[in-house]
């Protein structure tokens, strides 16, 4: 079992090597307009397109909250809340000036075990003065658990917020109880998103 003590090189170069491959199979040409395309290639000029225009941030994890409603607290007592963990994004803005975002991280799960994640992010963006903003929307990732279908990667889709600055964000997604098992309740994630400018 991989406790924190060894997780940051790891989360690090795990979360590296995800970004790198994620670029390399971005290679695509986009010499059609995007409306000529079928939903594929179109899905792969958005890729490139945040790849190769995308500012780059550092994403730094540490905290998971259990629904104190949800789970025992002899559950919660056996669990990680401190879920160090570290990754990188890459984001644009729209049109509109809302945020699309690729992004690969590892964090330290629940039973203090990698999970690496790696996926896609829309965010409807908000000013709330000057400099300051909220976003909420979805995001589409795969996630590799031990608990869960041995370590093979599955997808979810599930809600992400975030408040800051364009360059600096703390931003959460939840994940919501599957089953009236007192051992799986809610979760919420959060981490600190800094561009890298």
């Amino acid at each position: 079992m991989l406790k924190f003590k060894n997780f940051s090189l790891c989360a690090a170069l795990c979360a590296s090597s995800l970004v790198l491959s994620m670029s390399a199979q971005a290679q695509i040409t986009t010499e059609s307009p995007p409306e000529e395309m079928g939903w594929w290639d179109s899905g792969k000029a958005k890729v490139n397109k945040i790849l190769d225009e995308g500012d780059l941030s550092l994403m730094v994890a540490g905290h998971t909250h259990h629904g104190r409603g949800t789970y025992t607290k002899e559950r919660i007592a056996e669990l990680n809340e401190h879920t160090w963990g570290m990754g990188f994004s890459k984001a644009i803005r729209t049109k509109e000036d809302n945020e699309e975002s690729l992004y690969a991280m590892v964090i330290s799960d629940s039973h203090f075990r990698p999970q690496p994640m790696a996926g896609y992010a829309y965010q409807w963006m908000r000013p709330l003065g000057d400099k300051v903003e909220v976003g909420g929307g979805l995001t589409g990732v795969f996630i590799s658990r031990t608990d869960y279908f041995g370590g093979f990667p599955f997808p979810v889709i599930l809600p992400v917020a975030s408040i800051g600055t364009r360059n600096t964000k703390l931003m959460a997604t939840y994940v919501p109880r599957l089953s009236r098992n007192k051992g799986n309740g809610d979760v919420l994630f959060m981490f600190v998103r800094f561009d890298l400018k």
